[in-house]
């Protein structure tokens, strides 16, 4: 066994692109691969999902709550979590994803004042509470809306 003898399994390679209804010739005319009869061989079959007239799964399972297409994946973090920065450093959504403080940002981030912070630093993010703003203040930083 090497490389030059590797194939791919019988049937794995299909192509899409099949004209099917072609005449005999082609391999697949006549019924055009539905078979003999039946409503699947019919034009207009029934949809995904149809049942053949009993209550359809998707109608028997309960439905819960509400998904708001239109919110925001936003990830919080702590006053506390600033404290791995240098003093007089920038803090941004880059800077907190290379220290690994944010892993994925998604909709934007928001700091939180939960824990102290003792550095004077320049933050920059989506947004802020209002405890948060003033710790960072308090320790001579500044807060920037991006």
């Amino acid at each position: 066994m090497d490389l030059s003898n590797l194939a791919p399994q019988e049937g794995a390679k299909t192509r899409d692109d099949f004209r099917r209804g072609r005449g005999h010739g082609s391999g697949n005319g006549k019924t055009a691969g539905k078979g003999h009869k039946g409503q699947k061989a019919r034009s207009g079959a029934p949809r995904p999902g149809f049942e053949g007239g009993q209550m359809p799964l998707f109608r028997r399972i309960p439905k819960r709550g509400f998904k708001c297409r239109n919110t925001k994946d936003i990830v919080a973090i702590n006053v506390s979590d600033l404290e791995k920065f240098e003093d007089g450093a920038t803090v941004t959504v880059e800077a907190l994803k290379e220290l690994g403080i944010v892993k994925n940002s998604r909709d934007g981030v928001k700091i939180l004042g939960n824990g102290e912070l003792s550095r004077k630093l320049t933050v920059s993010v989506d947004a802020a509470s209002k405890t948060a703003i003033e710790k960072i203040e308090a320790a001579g930083g500044k807060f920037e809306v991006i």
